[in-house]
């Protein structure tokens, strides 16, 4: 397989809540996942991340991993309450401090620390003044956003705003099953989107204003596409058409996330779409707020539906067949995804993209032999990355990729059940153990890509 573009950007990823622990150490405060752990039945097993793989404590033995494996990049969170305890006034130095020694391991091991904002950790304090349904949620976002701009914008070039929209407003908002477990109606689900994209626009306008030198600040959206099952214009238009379209019975598409803030506008169809439940979102001065200039977007990929073009050239879902490969999770193998949903993404919006998330959960332990054997890892991923190259290949703009994840680790309500590292964490006694698909990493980004084949 031919290299990947010279520059291009080979990394790993992981959240805070996920990771760190010490979730009652070091004066940080609460935050809507303390909470839902709490909650008898909301996560399997009663699990929470209070202690995940210690991060917290362990995080210069895990920069030497990702130093061993040449990564050229770390995609880290940021935890709003470790930070801002009670979400906005008073600063906790404490937590303060420990980023600043994680973002300076990372330089020194010459890793390039992508620092996100918000990944669903959000302080329980401003939950209770109404989370993401309140106005004000875009101006609490602005303050933290100006803090750690001021704080680590000497040494923190690449910023990410938000992660997953989609996701916390569909599990945390509708379903109720993530952090912070509510089924509001569709308006108020609306409203809780609406005001995270006003949020992600002034954390924009903080984060410049507020960072000593240069930065560059992105935002990431789940990558929904409809894959077209051939490369026939007509299959391809198809595609387009069904990556472009709004479904108002649930929150996973692009165009509604990323219209407003790549465009300055809602989805015309997406407003028909939810009728009422929409009325007076597409305000002009919040709509101002969300479209505050980005330099690049993220997408996190890891599967996507196919389509086929119908007579009317509409496109027609494909169902998958009987005995469809999936991931532990269920979710269905679709390398394709990794083609068109950036592929669209960049023609739609004309940014540089980067895959912030890409990989799989699957059923890994440490073996007889003391060493983690995951194929299906590595062959997920290869497939995967053959389908991002034909994007990159067809034109789209595509700079860097990030595996999920570097670490098995707490993963949301299915707790400590499904395994997404390249390294294998032992949660009783916090060993880490490289898997195969590490090494395998560590030699394609060695060589950019050109051992996949």
């Amino acid at each position: 397989m031919p290299m990947f573009p010279e520059s291009f950007l080979w990394g790993a990823a992981a959240a805070a809540y996920q990771i760190e622990g010490a979730a009652f150490e070091g004066g940080r405060g609460r935050s809507v996942w303390d909470d839902f752990c709490d909650r008898e039945g909301a996560v399997e097993h009663g699990h929470s991340g209070a202690v995940a793989c210690d991060h917290y404590h362990r995080f210069k033995d895990d920069i030497e991993i990702m130093r061993s494996l040449g990564l050229h990049a770390y995609r880290l969170s940021i935890a709003w309450p470790r930070v801002l305890p009670e979400g906005t006034g008073r600063l906790n130095e404490e937590g303060l401090d420990f980023y600043d020694r994680l973002i300076d391991a990372l330089l020194e091991a010459g890793v390039t620390p992508w620092a996100t904002l918000f990944h669903w950790d959000m302080p329980s304090t401003l939950f209770a003044k109404g989370g993401w349904v309140a106005r004000d949620s875009a101006a609490w976002m602005g303050e933290y956003a100006d803090l750690v701009g001021r704080r680590f914008g000497d040494r923190v070039v690449d910023w990410i705003t938000m992660n997953e929209p989609q996701v916390y407003i569909q599990h945390g908002h509708n379903d109720g099953s993530h952090a912070p477990g509510l089924n509001l109606p569709m308006r108020e689900q609306l409203l809780a989107g609406h005001n995270t994209m006003r949020a992600h626009g002034h954390a924009v306008r903080a984060l410049r204003a507020a960072s000593p030198g240069p930065c560059r600040i992105g935002y990431t959206a789940v990558g929904c596409a409809g894959c077209p099952i051939d490369d026939s214009p007509a299959t391809i238009e198809a595609g387009r058409i069904a990556t472009g379209t709004v479904d108002p019975n649930h929150h996973f598409n692009g165009p509604w996330w990323l219209d407003p803030v790549c465009l300055g506008r809602y989805p015309e169809q997406g407003l028909e779409a939810h009728g009422a439940d929409a009325e007076g979102l597409d305000d002009e001065a919040d709509l101002a707020e969300m479209k505050a200039p980005i330099d690049f977007l993220g997408l996190n990929i890891y599967q996507a539906g196919r389509v086929r073009a119908g007579e009317d050239g509409r496109p027609v879902d494909v169902p998958l067949p009987d005995g469809f490969p999936t991931t532990h999770f269920d979710w269905p193998v679709v390398p394709e995804a990794l083609r068109w949903a950036p592929f669209f993404a960049h023609e739609r919006y004309g940014l540089p993209i980067y895959i912030t998330e890409n990989g799989l959960a699957s059923m890994d332990w440490v073996s007889r032999d003391g060493k983690v054997h995951d194929p299906n890892r590595i062959d997920f991923t290869a497939r995967y990355l053959e389908q991002l190259k034909l994007a990159i290949d067809d034109g789209a703009d595509i700079r860097g990729y990030f595996h999920w994840s570097i670490l098995d680790n707490f993963e949301w309500a299915k707790g400590y059940t499904r395994r997404f590292g390249i390294v294998h964490v032992d949660y009783e006694t916090q060993v880490r153990t490289m898997k195969d698909s590490a090494h395998w990493y560590a030699e394609v980004i060695r060589s950019n890509g050109a051992s996949i084949d």
